[in-house]
């Protein structure tokens, strides 16, 4: 697997990472012995950029990673997040970026995970109530204490990001970003780029849209989040099935998969990103690390770029509830 770097931080990562939050909730039933060979063929592979937060199946996700990582620490660079608040069944509730909460969320990430040090510690959502220089002083502690290697931030605007990195260097943002959400070109890439900050999208196939295998909702399981997301349901549903088929022909001529293509145009973008979409399968794992080797001319990526114009997606990204939790300035409608 080829590597890249993170901005200007100094640390290298595989150039494809493994989101690992679906092995745990919001897509189904787990299955934690495939979600267990999946880890273990993602580092055969070389996909050694590990993706986990403390939110993820209530602190489940990072347990299960981290036991499959701790015999192998030194091949791995792992990313884990703290902030959200979820309820006892799972539902987000809040956020809390609180410099107590910071340091007793980083304790307990690291005695799940089983590990002394995390690589690259994120603020999974900025708390409104906290000034982002409190949240970001707490979290450079933690490096200072050797708990931690590296800042990041999860779903900021550009400018708490100027804010944070100026109390602290951040390493890498990571939000949303693929064919169907462009927003971050706006004014975040842009402000990653002069600071020297690395990008990491994740949902970087639009949450399974883009691999053409959503048509409907019907076929999810009863707990799958998509259910739930305004993108997936009705009018702006069938609008967003045609972006998938011209995905689809455009794909077809490039003799790829839908979501091999959709990655390969994200890596594409600038050496600065690195996408992490998320399986508990070793079969797309496979599927999306084999984008990597993928080389799109100029010509393609501004074929898919007329294909795929900011705001070609219709309906917001989350419901109300969860998009209030994003602190960006410019949210698609």
């Amino acid at each position: 697997m080829k590597q890249r770097m993170l901005g200007r931080s100094g640390l290298q990562v595989s150039a494809i990472g493994l989101g690992c939050m679906g092995m745990s909730q919001a897509y189904g039933t787990r299955d934690d012995a495939e979600s267990k060979a999946t880890l273990l063929r993602a580092l055969e592979l070389g996909v050694t950029f590990l993706d986990t937060a403390d939110a993820y199946g209530g602190g489940e996700n990072e347990r299960l990673v981290g036991s499959m990582i701790r015999d192998r620490r030194h091949e791995v660079v792992l990313a884990t997040k703290f902030g959200i608040l979820r309820a006892a069944d799972g539902t987000p509730i809040g956020v809390n970026g609180s410099p107590d909460y910071a340091r007793h969320a980083c304790d307990a990430s690291l005695q799940r995970l089983g590990i002394e040090q995390i690589d690259l510690y994120y603020l999974h959502r900025v708390d409104p109530q906290v000034p982002i220089e409190d949240s970001v002083g707490a979290m450079s502690e933690l490096v200072r204490a050797g708990k931690v290697r590296h800042l990041g931030l999860s779903e900021a605007s550009a400018d708490t990001i100027r804010r944070a990195h100026a109390v602290h260097p951040i390493t890498a943002l990571q939000s949303e970003y693929s064919l169907w959400n462009r927003e971050p070109e706006r004014d975040v890439l842009p402000t990653l780029r002069e600071l020297g900050i690395g990008f990491v999208p994740f949902s970087p196939l639009g949450r399974g849209f883009l691999s053409g295998s959503v048509t409907t909702t019907e076929n999810l399981p009863a707990d799958d989040f998509r259910r739930t997301l305004p993108r997936f349901q009705g009018d702006d549903l069938q609008k967003n099935l045609t972006l998938v088929r011209t995905l689809d022909t455009l794909a077809a001529k490039k003799g790829c998969t839908t979501s091999q293509l959709s990655l390969a145009w994200i890596l594409a973008k600038g050496d600065d990103l690195v996408p992490i979409p998320g399986t508990k399968r070793r079969t797309y794992l496979e599927s999306n690390a084999a984008s990597a080797d993928i080389d799109l001319t100029a010509a393609d990526v501004a074929e898919l770029d007329a294909a795929f114009p900011m705001g070609a997606a219709s309906g917001a990204r989350y419901p109300a509830s969860l998009g209030a939790m994003v602190d960006a300035k410019r949210e698609p409608k």
